[in-house]
């Protein structure tokens, strides 16, 4: 597959019954942190919730693993129902490069069928978490392969349930998060959104600039979602959110997914899974706990499990106001059972089973059962 220098391989269930791959003792390990256990507690409550990681790519990777026993376990040891696929393609090839993409990993979840399954509808979710499986939502981190608002109509039909408006940078949709100067979503972007809205494709503003993401709001009809980034007023970062634009979203019924990654979650040291939890305190206590989810950013493994020359690749196409450090994870949720440290960390600072469920994942499943229906 090629990959252009602007991509980036960046409630309850009333009838679910308990994960059959996730045992009542479940162990984190990873090369920073020793093995433990989890309290019982904190399994059986991961265990009854619909799990929703709205940014998870399969691997940050040029192409993908092979399905080893291990990471087949590992998958199916996380807690994670269904993650959102995706990954930033642009450029004048962006739709011969989503095409690829769309091939490439759609055949590796088809060939590893007992690991995962493709998801159309809600309903392919719940029956991934009554099955054991990982449910994989194919989406794009831009919409550079729109090249008029038909092609909307025939990614959907593709099996592309999601997609983010743009990526860092200027597009003929609007402005990326990183832009020198926001111009706000365009006429033609506003044409995008309203076909997203008509086929039923999930409107993703998780890059965009300050301006492009209330227009998008603005011109959506339909609720959409902020899929991954954190909270501006904690962290003066260009890919995070204001105050403003967590409200306009949340007024209009979305979901703001919180993110892993370490610049994303503070400035200066320490980076810890407190810190990351920090944001989703602030989004909640700004617009209460309906509109407030999880999107890591990360894969399985996450960033820093990364080989040192696809790093170095990564950070040669991303603006430098990105200030990645030396280590690019969170400490505490950088493995591939994290969703239970986070689930202790919210158990500790006392929300209640109900309110947890809905951050993992039920706020979500609200937002896609009513964009994708059921």
């Amino acid at each position: 597959m090629a990959i252009s220098r602007r991509q980036m391989i960046g409630g309850a269930l009333a009838t679910t019954a308990t994960a059959p791959f996730v045992s009542r003792s479940v162990r984190a390990e990873n090369r920073a942190y020793p093995p433990r256990e989890y309290p019982k507690r904190v399994v059986d409550l991961v265990n009854e919730s619909l799990v929703l990681d709205m940014l998870h790519p399969i691997k940050i990777a040029k192409e993908p693993a092979p399905m080893t026993d291990q990471l087949a376990a590992d998958y199916r040891a996380s807690g994670i129902d269904a993650i959102l696929n995706g990954v930033g393609i642009g450029g004048p090839d962006a739709r011969d490069q989503v095409l690829s993409y769309f091939a490439l990993w759609g055949h590796y979840v088809q060939v590893n069928s007992h690991v995962f399954t493709g998801v159309g509808k809600m309903a392919d979710i719940l029956r991934a978490k009554r099955d054991g499986k990982v449910a994989v939502i194919m989406g794009v981190q831009n919409s550079e392969h729109f090249l008029k608002k038909e092609d909307v109509k025939f990614f959907y039909d593709l099996g592309q349930r999601v997609s983010q408006l743009t990526y860092n940078t200027q597009t003929r949709i609007g402005s990326g998060s990183t832009e020198r100067v926001d111009g706000g979503l365009s006429d033609f972007g506003i044409a995008i959104v309203e076909e997203m809205n008509k086929v039923g494709m999930l409107v993703d503003v998780s890059h965009c600039g300050p301006r492009t993401t209330l227009d998008a709001i603005a011109a959506s009809p339909r609720p959409i979602a902020i899929t991954h980034s954190n909270c501006k007023a904690l962290n003066d970062h260009p890919r995070l959110k204001t105050d403003e634009a967590i409200r306009a979203c949340a007024a209009k019924g979305g979901v703001m997914g919180i993110a892993g990654v370490r610049n994303f979650v503070t400035a200066a040291e320490p980076t810890t899974l407190a810190a990351m939890v920090d944001h989703i305190d602030h989004a909640v206590k700004l617009v209460g706990i309906d509109h407030v989810g999880l999107g890591s950013d990360l894969d399985l493994y996450g960033y820093d499990d990364m080989p040192e020359d696809y790093k170095k690749w990564m950070l040669s196409i991303l603006n430098p106001s990105y200030k990645f450090r030396e280590k690019w994870d969170t400490d505490g949720f950088d493995h591939a059972r994290r969703v239970y440290d986070l689930t202790e960390e919210l158990l500790r600072r006392n929300y209640s089973k109900d309110n947890i469920q809905a951050i993992l994942g039920g706020n979500f499943q609200r937002l896609l059962t009513s964009t994708w229906g059921g």
